[in-house]
Order: C-alpha cells, then sequence, then structure tokens
C-alpha cells in the first residue's frame, strides 16, 4: 500500500473515528491580533463582581466588610464584643492586588487567615480598606485584643499601605505587627529599595502562623513562627506564556515569538505579575525546565546566621509546592511535579509533603512556580504540626503527608489478576500461500506503521477540526507499539493468523479511544 494511500484510509478513520463524514472541510485561518477573550462584564467593577461570586459560594463560611474589598471569616459578624474571635486568638490578615487568586480570600478559615484586603487588579489596596480591615478583627489591648500580624508580600505598595495602615492601627491602641515575605529566587536580595519579591512561597507562612493563632499562640509567637517559614522558604517560578490581564486591549505576547532558530520562547525567574524574570530560553523538556529551576534555588540558598546556605541539603525532609500560575492544565501539572520530586529525591531529600494545585496564580499565566520548605533548623516538628492543622479554608488543598519508609506506599503496585489461557489442544493453523510471508509481513508492517507515526501531525489538524484532536496521537501510540513489538520479536509474523492476533494485543495495549477498539475488532476478526 502506497503511503498516500494509506494517508488517505487513515484520514477517512478519522472521521468515522468520530461518527462525522464531512462533503467540506474549513482549515483553521492563520492567526490575527484579536481583542483577549475573558469572561468578564467590565474591568471597573470585575473585583466587586468577583467578590460577589466568592460569597455565593460560601455562604456560610465568608462576609465582606461593608464600603471596602475586603472578605473576612463569617465569626467576625459577631456584634458581641465578649465572642469577638480576636478575644481568643491573634488575627491573620493578608492582601494585594486582585488575579491571584485563590490569593488571598481563598485562604480565610479556621487556622489560617482571618480576612483578606483585595486591591485593584495587580495593585495593592489602599492603607483605609487595610485599617478597616484590622479594626474589624482586631479589638483594641484594652478591649482584650490579642493583636493582629500582617503577613505582607515583598513589593513597594504593598509594603507601604500596610505599613502605614500598622503604624494607624498601632497609634489606635490595636497591638499590630507585619511580616514581609521575599521568597522569589529570581531577583537578588538586595536588589533596588524593595529586594526579592514576594511569591507563592507565602501561602506556607499563611499556614504555619494561621495554625500557630489557631492554637492559641501570642502576637509575638505567632509573629517568630511566621518569620522562621518566610525565611526558609524559596520560590520560583517559569511559564510558557504571560499574562493577559481582564481590560487589556491587546493579548500580552512577550512569549509568543520564537528565537533565530525558530524554536518556541519560555521565561524562567518571572512574576506573578509579568514582570521580567531572570532569563528567556528556548521552551525545555519537563525534566530540564525542573532541573534549571531546582538549581536556581538551590544556589541562590537561604540565610543563617547571616551566611548563605544551600536552601536543602541530601537527607532534608522538605515541604514541596507545585503551584499553578493560572493556565497550566492538571496533566502538565502532574508532569511537572514528577519531574520536581524525583530530582529532588535523587539528590538525597525526601518530600514529605507535596502539594499541587492553584494556590498564587496570574490570571491565565501558562506557567507554574514551585516552593520548597526544608524541615530542617528552625523548621522543627512542632511548627510542621501547626502547618498540618486541619483548615476549612476554600483554596488551601491539604498535603497526603508521607513520613515512615524508605519508599511511599503509593510506589507500591497493586499486581494485576492474570487468567491462564486454558491449556487445550493447540490450534491448527491454515497454509501460508505468501511466498517468504514473514520477511514480507515485517517489511509491509514496518513501513505502514513508520508512515502512519509519521503522518500524526496531518492526522492530530484533521480531527482538530472535526473531532478532539486526538486522533493523530492515538495512531501514533499504536503504530509505535507494532514496531518496538516487530523489533523485539514480540509480534509473530509466522502465520497470519498469528499476525493479526498479535496486532490485535498490540493496538489494544497502546491506543485505547474508539481507534484503537475499533482497529482491535478489524484484527481480532481477521485473524
Amino acid at each position: 500500500m502506497k503511503v498516500a494511500t494509506l494517508r488517505s484510509a487513515v484520514y477517512l478513520l478519522v472521521l468515522f473515528h468520530q461518527g462525522i463524514l464531512c462533503s467540506s472541510l474549513a482549515l483553521p485561518s492563520s492567526s490575527i491580533d484579536m481583542k483577549p477573550k475573558k469572561f468578564i462584564n467590565s474591568a471597573d467593577n470585575a473585583v466587586d463582581e468577583f467578590i460577589s461570586g466568592l460569597l455565593l459560594q460560601y455562604p456560610n463560611h465568608l462576609r465582606k466588610l461593608a464600603n471596602h474589598h475586603v472578605i473576612l471569616h463569617s465569626s467576625f459578624a459577631t456584634q458581641n464584643k465578649d465572642a469577638h474571635p480576636n478575644k481568643a486568638r491573634v488575627s491573620l490578615l493578608s492582601g494585594g492586588g486582585s488575579g491571584h487568586e485563590p490569593s488571598h480570600a481563598g485562604f480565610v478559615g479556621e487556622n489560617m487567615l482571618s480576612g483578606a484586603i483585595l486591591g485593584g487588579i495587580f495593585a495593592s489596596p489602599s492603607v483605609s480598606s487595610i485599617l478597616a480591615a484590622i479594626r474589624a478583627s482586631t479589638l483594641p489591648s484594652s478591649e482584650g485584643g490579642k493583636g493582629c500580624l500582617l503577613i505582607v508580600k515583598n513589593y513597594t505598595g504593598d509594603r507601604l499601605n500596610f505599613g502605614i495602615a500598622c503604624e494607624k492601627a498601632n497609634a489606635e491602641g490595636r497591638l499590630v505587627k507585619m511580616v514581609v515575605v521575599a521568597d522569589d529566587c529570581a531577583i537578588e536580595r538586595k536588589k533596588g529599595i524593595t529586594g526579592a519579591r514576594g511569591v507563592a512561597g507565602t501561602v506556607f507562612v499563611h499556614k504555619a502562623a494561621g495554625g500557630a493563632a489557631g492554637k492559641g499562640m501570642d502576637l509575638d509567637e505567632v509573629t517568630s513562627i511566621a518569620e522562621t517559614v518566610s525565611k526558609g522558604v524559596g520560590s520560583l517560578g517559569c511559564a510558557l506564556n504571560t499574562v493577559t490581564i481582564p481590560g487589556a486591549d491587546k493579548v500580552n505576547d512577550r512569549l509568543s515569538k520564537a528565537d533565530d532558530a525558530g524554536e518556541p520562547m519560555m521565561e524562567i525567574g518571572l512574576g506573578i505579575h509579568g514582570e521580567a524574570g531572570k532569563k528567556q530560553c528556548p521552551l525545555m523538556s519537563c525534566d530540564d525546565i525542573a532541573k534549571e529551576m531546582l538549581s536556581i534555588i538551590q544556589t541562590y540558598g537561604r540565610e543563617v546566621d547571616s551566611k548563605i546556605v544551600p536552601l536543602y541539603n541530601p537527607s532534608d525532609k522538605l515541604i514541596v509546592l507545585v503551584n499553578n500560575l493560572g493556565g497550566t492544565s492538571n496533566f502538565e501539572m502532574s508532569l511537572l511535579t514528577r519531574s520536581l520530586v524525583t530530582q529532588l529525591e535523587a539528590a538525597g531529600c525526601k518530600a514529605t509533603r507535596v502539594l499541587v494545585g492553584s494556590f498564587m496564580t496570574s490570571f491565565d499565566m501558562q506557567g507554574a512556580s514551585v516552593s520548597i520548605l526544608p524541615c530542617t533548623g528552625d523548621i522543627t516538628k512542632d511548627v510542621l504540626e501547626l502547618f498540618d492543622a486541619s483548615t476549612d479554608a476554600p483554596g488551601w488543598l491539604a498535603a497526603d503527608v508521607w513520613n515512615d519508609g524508605e519508599s511511599r506506599p503509593s510506589a507500591s503496585e497493586i499486581e494485576e489478576v492474570i487468567v491462564e489461557k486454558g491449556a487445550g489442544a493447540a490450534e491448527q493453523l491454515p497454509p501460508v500461500l505468501v511466498t517468504d510471508y514473514s520477511t514480507v509481513a515485517q517489511k509491509v508492517l514496518a513501513q505502514c506503521a513508520q508512515a502512519l507515526s509519521d503522518a500524526e501531525p496531518t492526522l492530530t489538524e484533521y480531527d482538530t477540526i472535526v473531532g478532539d484532536g486526538d486522533c493523530g496521537i492515538t495512531m501514533q501510540r499504536g503504530a509505535k507499539e507494532v514496531l518496538s513489538r516487530l523489533e523485539s520479536k514480540t509480534l509473530r509474523v509466522d502465520n497470519p493468523v498469528n499476525t493479526f492476533a498479535d496486532l490485535a494485543d498490540a493496538v489494544s495495549a497502546s491506543m485505547g479511544g474508539s481507534s484503537g477498539i475499533l482497529l482491535e475488532l478489524m484484527f481480532r476478526k481477521m485473524s
């Protein structure tokens, strides 16, 4: 069979694969400069509408503070000062520009934040809103208030607005302290006035400090826990495409261009607002991306006794957070997690807590970040207990903790149940009428399988038009399995009966989907 004929036949199979046979097909048009597509009414009131949507989702859990973009835990709705939560525990507040959800409103809950202050899109909240949140969540010391800790990401606007609100609240007799998180390993510690940025490692501080507050620790103790975690965590992001904010007139195409060799570009170390990162480079494999990110984080290190030491060492137990920056599929997140954790553990570390998901996003940025907290030094067993404290914060995804044993229980597979074939009489095979059948079958099958594998881009393009876009890759999986079995001589070419039976087994084991089962049925019938 000629390759062109094979491709035509497989193209028809694509159409039948979807249950569609069209008389005409329109190829995708070339890309044009379009206005960004968002689920939005107006950027001007998007934050108000976001808050409204959040309150619809959590009618019993969250409350909005009147006249401000502030979300508080529902326990602060009490009018009875004797029952005010701040009489029993330190209040925790955090916040920043909108667009990083679930940070920070998603982390309001027991053993986490008391409230979150929401700024405009990528803009720090105002002093007035921060101060209003402090007043609502924190009683004056003279009235029995336990104080309030502000957890702030290291950006100029956030530091200024939260800092001034902190000073004003203290002047009113409310005991307030502030911890600034600067965990981004892409920026030099002393760069400019601000230094390193605060990114996803901030949620580690929320969690540990929240556990301390929930346990009844005083403000100094809660602040000490927050500072310990803040100084211990290191983070780094990467992106394949950067963020386009709601209301923008054009798609942000900063990473859409190829390099001089035509290779697509990516960026290592960019910020959660799309700020320039450490470097741009041609797109790398998942394993190479993980290797690059871990190298930068490890080299950046952490400060211990005024000295910079590696962030983690072999034999260290680690908490690892793989954070979706907004536009990365769950499937890809799992691939990146595998690359990161396997490389960390190949270096002798043990990732006892692996958290994967959206913790601090950047709207639709197609990227991810990794935050690593070594459980060593000041990160004691007591601190880990605070970190592991249960919470009802809607944005927190609890870790499945692994502490004991040389390997994870999940690494041990459940044995497959094998049903032995009956020991009946050997089947009488029909005579082979093709001269030198074994050589001919081997050659034809190899040529057809290779042609089918090479046709993947065309098949994928056609199936993208008429179906779900998986046919090319599905066919290629089957073709590669056939080639592999031919090379290993596990696909029999002694008799057509055996050949077609083995082809059925090959596509059954590798393809899946409707194409796979249709081809399997065909080959089994032919055998």
